[in-house]
């Protein structure tokens, strides 16, 4: 057991790019309470490098989504789930801390269950079981000891079946984004202050890349004839940056390709986003980019979520809102034409925009903008775990 004049340890686990700018946020604010008496071991990704992680193995092995996909790298995942779970039975963390991507992280916990570990477990994002499988919420408390919620509306799931949840609030709402030099991306990349910015977002996953760079594309080139000088701006992230540019290459109009650095200067440089849907329509919303979602599944994944979902919205701020606040076009409603109309309204529409940037900010503020900071509020709950451990 830890004790006060020794560091405690944290094992903390990250999935993928939005859990690990998650973990980054919560080692911050740990350090920050805790004064240097915690260390911390995992996976995680570039911002929980940054923030002193020395990851187990590439995040990058884990970022997989839906269940065509994932079958041709289930042998390299099932070794992950083992190295993971062997390395936190070596360790003896004080507190197992795992973020999003629970395909991933509760075979891990199980795993460790099965082996008779028994550690403080906190799941940092709640599984959606408001939207599917509400049976969820029953299996999850019997493996955690915390739940950590992005949404106001979580808790009460959870805590029904006996499991402490907590309201933290929504992490992007304490990421400055529209503090971000706008004028100042337009001049770095000589950009005329005239000249319309389509920002196209296609995601972080090959997979979704693959699936979406096609029919944005067809989008773009739509929509050339019609914006004069449109410039096509994709700030993407490095495993697929490559993949991007290539895919991107032969558009309609003038593309420039920055890496994530650049991606908030970006938002407040552009008229308008297409984006595949996810946490960036968050960011979206921070920024105050009209924006257009869309998004693709394989074609056997999409059938089995069609019928499993049970909410009737993708974006965030749509389903927190109850109405269809952002366009989205999902699966067979993604297409070029569907796109292309949407985003010309908004370039065109000056009303449009206003009532979708203030629809996003009424959403913004249920998800916790300006109230406490999310991560510090995760990580009191963090380490209160490894305070009642200490003391038991």
């Amino acid at each position: 057991m830890t004790t006060a004049q020794n560091t405690a340890l944290i094992f903390i686990i990250a999935g993928e790019n939005s859990g690990d700018l998650l973990g980054a946020n919560l080692m911050r604010s740990i350090d920050a309470k805790a004064k240097g008496s915690i260390s911390f071991a995992g996976v995680g990704g570039p911002e929980m490098t940054a923030s002193g992680l020395n990851s187990l193995f590439p995040m990058e092995d884990l970022a997989v989504m839906g269940v065509f996909e994932v079958l041709p790298r289930l042998p390299l995942l099932l070794k992950r789930i083992n190295q993971t779970a062997h390395e936190v039975e070596r360790l003896k963390p004080d507190v197992l801390v795992t973020i999003d991507a629970p395909d991933f992280c509760f075979r891990v916990i199980k795993k460790l269950k099965s082996r008779g570990v028994k550690i403080p477990k906190v799941h940092y994002v709640a599984p959606s079981v408001w939207a599917w499988r509400p049976g969820r919420a029953k299996k999850i408390a019997g493996f955690l000891d915390h739940l950590l919620c992005l949404l106001p509306f979580e808790p009460p799931y959870f805590e029904k079946e006996g499991l402490p949840a907590t309201f933290v609030g929504h992490p992007v709402v304490e990421t400055p984004i529209a503090d971000a030099d706008g004028e100042g991306f337009r001049s770095r990349h000589v950009i005329a202050k005239d000249v319309p910015i389509l920002m196209v977002l296609p995601g972080s996953r090959t997979g979704e890349v693959e699936k979406l760079m096609g029919v944005f594309g067809e989008t773009v080139s739509r929509l050339a004839p019609q914006f004069a000088n449109l410039q096509v701006v994709i700030p993407t992230v490095a495993h697929v940056e490559d993949r991007v540019r290539e895919l991107s290459a032969h558009w309609a109009t003038d593309v420039l390709v920055v890496r994530g650095d650049e991606k908030h200067e970006a938002f407040m440089a552009a008229n308008v986003a297409l984006a595949a849907s996810g946490t960036v329509a968050l960011e979206l919303a921070m920024a105050g980019l009209p924006n257009v979602i869309a998004y693709r599944f394989n074609a056997l994944t999409g059938f089995i979520a069609k019928r499993l979902i049970k909410t009737p919205y993708a974006n965030l701020i749509n389903i927190i809102l109850g109405r269809e606040a952002i366009p989205e076009f999902i699966q067979d409603n993604c297409t070029a034409e569907n796109l292309s109309r949407e985003i010309a309204r908004l370039f065109d529409d000056e009303n449009a925009k206003i009532a979708q940037v203030a629809a996003a900010q009424k959403a913004m503020k249920q998800l916790g903008l300006g109230g406490p900071p999310p991560g510090q509020r995760a990580a009191e709950v963090v380490l209160s775990l490894i305070n009642k451990e200490t003391t038991s």
